[in-house]
């Protein structure tokens, strides 16, 4: 079921029958379908292994897909993946960035590695303040940050990007409370200037925090999708035991 309480326009990340089988035999995902709109975050949860990496690693090109497509506003991410990764912001679980530099440095780095040369000290400062960054850090190596602080870094470029989409995968991962707490308020600004966010995650309760559409994965498939809405007042994860505990049963039987 797709969220049509959030319908605005054409969806910004689309999977069509997107499908990946690796060389070892392995279905990693088989033909998902799903379409995340502006002012959107869709939540995929699953265990290791479920589909939920692939299927992002789908969206960057980091792999092709064996069938199907991974559409970024409209753009066939392997067909044109440049044309379509203009269009896109990814933060990773462990955010890749130079220890050695700021994050100053970082954000100026990859501010003109994107191709945005008309960004100041100003404009970084307050990006950096926006997602929880004080200035007495701004100027510190982040081989000294925390991981949530690393995160936010990673986000403050994601912003600065300006993408009409944003990536993330397992953002919350490892995070203490106050860290995770902060970047699901920072996500929820992000929804609502229209941003479309594609989140794969293994954690339930920050998922039912944010989400407004949320699919449960196991063995590459989507065994259930629902609005948050048609969750209210039910306990996500029972929810998704229940979902979970059906399917083995199934692939058992």
């Amino acid at each position: 079921m797709i969220n049509t309480e959030s319908n605005n326009g054409q969806p910004r990340l689309q999977a069509v029958d997107l499908s990946k089988r690796y060389e070892d035999g392995v279905l990693a995902l088989d033909s998902i379908n799903f379409s995340v709109y502006p002012g959107q975050v869709f939540a995929m949860l699953g265990g290791n292994g479920a589909g939920k990496t692939t299927a992002i690693n789908l969206f960057l090109n980091l792999i092709e897909p064996t069938s199907g497509e991974a559409l970024i506003q409209g753009i066939s991410s392997h067909r044109e993946p440049l044309k379509a990764k203009a269009n896109v912001a990814f933060v990773s679980e462990n955010v890749m960035l130079y220890p050695n530099f700021t994050a100053m440095q970082n954000l100026e780095f990859f501010v003109r590695l994107g191709g945005k040369t008309e960004c100041g000290t100003d404009e970084l400062r307050a990006v950096l303040r926006r997602v929880g960054l004080p200035d007495e850090v701004h100027h510190k190596r982040l081989k000294g940050y925390s991981k949530g602080m690393r995160q936010k870094c990673g986000i403050a470029i994601a912003i600065l990007k300006d993408a009409p989409a944003i990536l993330l995968d397992e953002p919350t991962s490892g995070l203490d409370p106050k860290a995770g707490f902060d970047f699901i308020r920072l996500l929820e600004s992000l929804r609502d200037e229209g941003k479309a966010i594609l989140m794969s995650t293994h954690d339930i309760f920050r998922a039912r925090e944010v989400a407004d559409v949320v699919a449960i994965m196991n063995n590459g498939r989507i065994i259930m999708q629902e609005n948050a809405s048609a969750l209210a007042g039910k306990d996500l994860e029972q929810v998704y035991m229940q979902y979970m505990a059906g399917h083995d049963l199934e692939v058992a039987v």
